[in-house]
């Protein structure tokens, strides 16, 4: 961290990491870095006179932290609730003259009760008296906007005002640039607030072709400067690291078993093996769960994986991986891989059996935390309700979707133990999975779970990663759903179509194309 800081060139505040314990007073916190910075700025008000304006900003960082960068973070840091922390410090900027404070918040829109140490507690940040306006993220959405963050107390996502106050979010990968313009009034000796605009600004179109047209020009400067390092990382990431007898492709990994998902499952699945051979784990079966990454939703209908048969390249591997996580593994029951499936299935709407065409896929279930188990076989019912909520707590304690659940051809011994191959995220209590958290860890890694599949693919040579089928819907005659998916899928058609029931159903929204599963 302190090799990029010291490299900037331009000031980082957080009011809410710290070098060790907690202190009784947030303010005695012994933080890494400034909790924040008042700079002064030189106005032009509408008369043409130069005035100051004190502008405060202050940052925070979601407490997960701690969980997600375990391996760099413990016993060397932790890290203090927002709202906390903000309540601590902002009455300390308003003393020091500051007339407007903006919040820095790498932390998302939630708008449940706050709860301590809450992971998107932007919305309960604008409550605190003294913040002005949020520039918020995280949760890589769009505010304001007309499809996120709708219907919750507090939140405006036409004006783009969270508790009332100016907000933005700026979506994900540099898609759009956050705007807070406020119009400010002298009040005395301060300034204050009397109007505002707030706007998430685009930095691309999709044409109806799907062709992606910039809205903006590059910068020569900044190409320039970049162009002997922008070479050398495309040199290194397409240096080819094995093959692949079949293509590699997610457009049906969120209705079918995948083949994109079954390579990662196969990797961790050999890496575990090979890291427990020889200690207390050796006897126990070793599972691997994985989830694909690339399902399109918000990033739009290219972003999938689609990677061709043949030479298999180390930004194959980054594409099929997004995510810099480090390989784990945890020990459970098979009433806990059952626990785990189910909360997987919330991936699913309700489908009465009979239905036709109705709605399949769950767009606020992150498809990150939709975890194929390899290694066991199972079904899963549509017509029950899902068992847990998105965000992983108990909704129905009487509804089970998974079903027909067997190892070894039999049904599992809910007693029976398992090592499960997984990875930093998910077994520090990434996605909230009932049971999974650091007490069920048994082997902490010191390698990328990307590394560990390019390693897989160098020893193997050619991967074959066809998908071995272990899951799917149980059946419901008469009924079919809808689901839409990237125009990139008709192509791997024919391949889906012998295990699954799939056909086109014309266009979806905003360039998906819409398939049909018939039940």
């Amino acid at each position: 961290m302190f090799k990029v800081l010291n490299g900037a060139n331009f000031p980082y505040v957080c009011a809410n990491l710290t070098r060790g314990a907690l202190a009784a007073n947030p303010r005695d916190d012994d933080l890494f870095l400034r909790p924040y910075l008042i700079k002064e700025k030189t106005i032009i008000d509408g008369a043409g006179r130069a005035s100051t304006v004190k502008v405060g900003f202050i940052g925070f960082v979601p407490p997960q932290i701690m969980v997600w960068d375990e391996k760099h973070l413990a016993g060397a840091a932790n890290t203090r609730d927002i709202v906390e922390a903000a309540n601590a410090w902002v009455p300390v900027m308003k003393e020091e003259g500051a007339d407007i404070i903006v919040a820095l918040s790498h932390s998302g829109i939630d708008g449940a009760r706050p709860t301590e140490r809450m992971e998107n507690a932007s919305l309960h940040l604008a409550g605190v008296e003294g913040i002005d306006a949020i520039f918020t993220g995280h949760q890589h959405l769009v505010f304001p906007g007309p499809t996120d963050f709708q219907n919750i107390d507090g939140v405006d996502p036409q004006r783009g005002t969270l508790m009332g106050k100016p907000a933005v979010m700026a979506g994900f990968w540099g898609s759009h640039m956050g705007l807070i313009d406020l119009m400010l009034e002298r009040d005395g000796d301060r300034w204050r607030i009397v109007d505002f605009t707030t706007e998430a600004r685009p930095i691309y179109h999709r044409e109806e072709s799907r062709e992606v047209v910039p809205t903006v020009t590059s910068s020569a400067a900044v190409t320039a400067a970049v162009s002997e390092e922008h070479q050398a990382t495309l040199d290194y990431i397409r240096t080819p690291v094995g093959r692949s007898a079949a293509p590699l492709y997610s457009y049906f990994a969120l209705v079918a078993d995948d083949p994109s998902v079954q390579l990662v499952a196969n990797a961790q699945t050999w890496y575990i093996k090979e890291m427990l051979k020889n200690g207390e784990y050796a006897d126990l079966p070793v599972l691997s769960a994985a989830a694909p990454f690339k399902t399109g939703g918000r990033g739009g209908p290219d972003y999938y994986t689609d990677v061709p048969a043949g030479d298999i390249a180390i930004k194959h591997v980054a594409d099929l991986y997004l995510y810099p996580n480090t390989i784990r593994a945890v020990a459970v029951t098979g009433a806990q891989v059952r626990e785990w499936l189910e909360m997987s299935a919330g991936m699913f709407h309700r489908v009465p059996e009979g239905a036709v065409d109705a709605p399949l896929l769950n767009k606020d279930f992150p498809s990150y935390n939709f975890d194929v188990i390899d290694g066991v076989s199972y079904r899963i019912d549509l017509s029950k309700p899902a068992r847990y909520t998105a965000e992983g707590e108990l909704a129905r304690p009487e509804a089970r979707r998974i079903v027909d659940l067997t190892f070894n051809g039999a049904p599992i011994d809910l007693e029976q133990r398992f090592v499960v191959a997984t990875n930093n995220y998910r077994a520090g209590g990434g996605g909230n999975f009932p049971g999974i958290d650091a007490d069920a860890v048994i082997f902490v890694g010191p390698d990328t779970n990307r590394d560990i599949i390019v390693r897989y693919i160098v020893e193997q040579g050619t991967v074959d990663p066809a998908a071995d089928f272990n899951w799917s819907f149980k059946p419901m005659p008469d009924t079919t759903a809808l689901f839409d998916t990237g125009p990139g899928a008709q192509r791997y058609l024919d391949d889906v179509a012998q295990t699954t029931d799939i056909e086109p159903a014309g266009d979806g929204d905003n360039g998906f194309a819409r398939y049909r599963i018939k039940l």
